[in-house]
């Protein structure tokens, strides 16, 4: 009897054990994003990203997207980029609590009402409000060294990329000197302001930027830029911001 009882109790531990585990499983599918196609799910009367990028600019839109990383936030007003699976929306002064804007941790996902606009070449979604609804999604970024310069890179603009083989080039400074960055784009400014640097590849050279609301001074990019050389190769990832054409914004250097 008491062996009996004792083969109950083992039998119930290991089914309790299993089920325990695929409850963890499932939790870190939701909370990690994982491939759940739940979280990507969209809501009745939410757009595709492909209606959304179909849409005319100055038209209502409503998305549901992940949030990557927060810009800034200033009298109830809050940048912030943002992803699905098939591509990312870049939500400027959106209205947005100091309280909402603490929830706004990076894969939490979120609806968005507001309209389509454009500045400088970059679409954004602007006059927004928004909703914090379940699901929890982190991109992983996209490689996108092989189509710079190409038509195509554009249809991947404000998502989370990566630039591999880059090599650092020459910017003049205010004395005609070669340096790696400048402190503003025309290097005006100082320790604290945007920095701006530039990356070639292929022949072909590029302006990047550390926006310094998104990667302020004592961040580990910031500091990284401030420590290149020309000459330099370095790997990088950013947010595929757009102004006057593609001006990534940098949130890593190696």
């Amino acid at each position: 009897m008491k062996k009996t009882m004792r083969r109950v109790l083992v039998v119930l531990l290991c089914m309790a054990m299993v089920f325990a585990m695929a409850a963890c499983s499932k939790k870190q599918d939701e909370t990690s994003g994982g491939d759940s196609a739940d979280a990507q799910a969209k809501s009745e009367g939410v757009m595709t990203y492909e209606e959304y990028a179909a849409a005319a600019l100055d038209t209502e839109v409503t998305i549901e997207a992940f949030v990557q990383a927060k810009q800034s936030w200033w009298e109830d007003k809050a940048t912030v980029y943002t992803q699905d699976e098939d591509g990312a929306y870049f939500l400027y002064n959106m209205a947005c609590s100091q309280e909402d804007y603490d929830k706004l941790v990076e894969g939490q996902k979120i609806k968005v009402k507001g309209y389509k606009a454009e500045w400088s070449g970059e679409v954004e979604i602007i006059d927004a409000t928004f909703e914090i609804v379940e699901g929890n999604w982190i991109a992983e970024p996209m490689d996108v060294t092989d189509i710079l310069g190409k038509d195509e890179l554009i249809d991947h603009q404000n998502k989370k990329v990566s630039f591999t083989g880059m090599t650092v080039e020459p910017k003049k400074d205010a004395n005609g000197n070669d340096v790696a960055y400048l402190y503003s784009w025309d290097g005006s400014g100082s320790q604290g302001d945007d920095l701006y640097f530039d990356v070639s590849k292929d022949g072909q050279t590029y302006t990047f930027t550390v926006e310094s609301y998104l990667c302020g001074p004592d961040t580990d990019v910031y500091k990284a830029v401030e420590g290149l050389s020309v000459g330099d190769t370095v790997d990088l990832e950013g947010f595929l911001y757009w102004y006057e054409g593609v001006n990534p914004h940098i949130t890593a250097v190696k």
